[in-house]
């Protein structure tokens, strides 16, 4: 135990998951070769993840989470440390959207992600690297994201999901005419899933609008909120209900002056049937 090296588990993601598998090593007075041949790996590769010397991979997460029996908190946790390229503060974002009950999110000028057909996200993801914004590695990544995220919306009891989306959204052109005929299309079957809610927010709203920024509100299995907003450098993960709640207010008042339902579907049609 003389050269056992001292963890922060404030310093980074990567410090935080190793933190949290030495804590629970120790309590079970395992060795790393010990938890090691529990997990199917050396004792030298536990080291190297509890020190951050080496990022867990989700197969990783996944064993140790069968180890511990600590039910996917090791692999939402990985997703945290793999996720470099996102914008600091959406990877614990993520995590949370994973488990909550209900997801409303506001969005502005594109299709946000849970809503975006594969094409549309590639579209956005090249455009970066073209704008050396993101290394292609970066932008592949968030590409797995948005499909990772959509997958999991398919999760037991179904989450409720109300989206509104502001105009600019259907009209800015992302690539050519038959991928937003896709996308279109793709909004009007979430619009149809029984746990979902598309409502389109018209530039004729005005100085009605009580939101001009984009945001997401939580409701967790316990009934607490959560919201997540972004700024151009980070994202903001607010944990505290009281907090959020009048976000959520401003959120309620959004969907009452945006269209119906059925008026946002028919506008959706009419522009689907302008593309090719």
């Amino acid at each position: 135990m003389v050269n056992r090296k001292e963890l922060d588990p404030d310093g980074s993601p990567s410090a935080a998951f190793g933190a949290r598998l030495r804590s629970l090593r120790d309590e079970r007075g395992w060795t790393q070769d010990e938890l090691g041949e529990r997990m199917g790996c050396s004792g030298a590769h536990i080291s190297a993840i509890e020190t951050g010397r080496r990022k867990p991979t989700q197969q990783f997460a996944a064993s140790a989470d069968r180890t511990f029996g600590t039910g996917g908190r090791f692999e939402r946790q990985s997703r945290v440390v793999r996720h470099r390229a996102l914008l600091e503060g959406f990877p614990e974002y993520v995590t949370h959207e994973a488990r909550a009950v209900e997801i409303r999110l506001y969005e502005v000028g594109v299709i946000p992600g849970l809503l975006q057909t594969p094409e549309y996200a590639s579209a956005l993801g090249d455009s970066t690297v073209k704008r050396g914004v993101a290394s292609r590695e970066q932008a592949d990544e968030r590409i797995a994201l948005v499909a990772q995220r959509q997958a999991s919306l398919m999760r037991t009891p179904l989450p409720l999901v109300f989206v509104v989306l502001d105009e600019s959204c259907l009209l800015r052109p992302i690539g050519d005419g038959a991928l937003m005929h896709a996308q279109f299309a793709r909004l009007l079957e979430f619009a149809e899933l029984p746990n979902t809610v598309l409502q389109v927010a018209p530039f004729a709203i005005g100085v009605r609008r009580p939101m001009t920024l984009p945001v997401t509100v939580l409701t967790m299995p316990d009934r607490s909120l959560m919201s997540y907003a972004e700024s151009a450098n980070r994202g903001h993960l607010e944990r505290d209900s009281a907090s959020v709640l009048p976000i959520l207010t401003d959120y309620h008042q959004l969907q009452a002056e945006a269209l119906s339902r059925a008026a946002s579907m028919a506008m959706i049609s009419q522009l689907r049937k302008g593309t090719p």
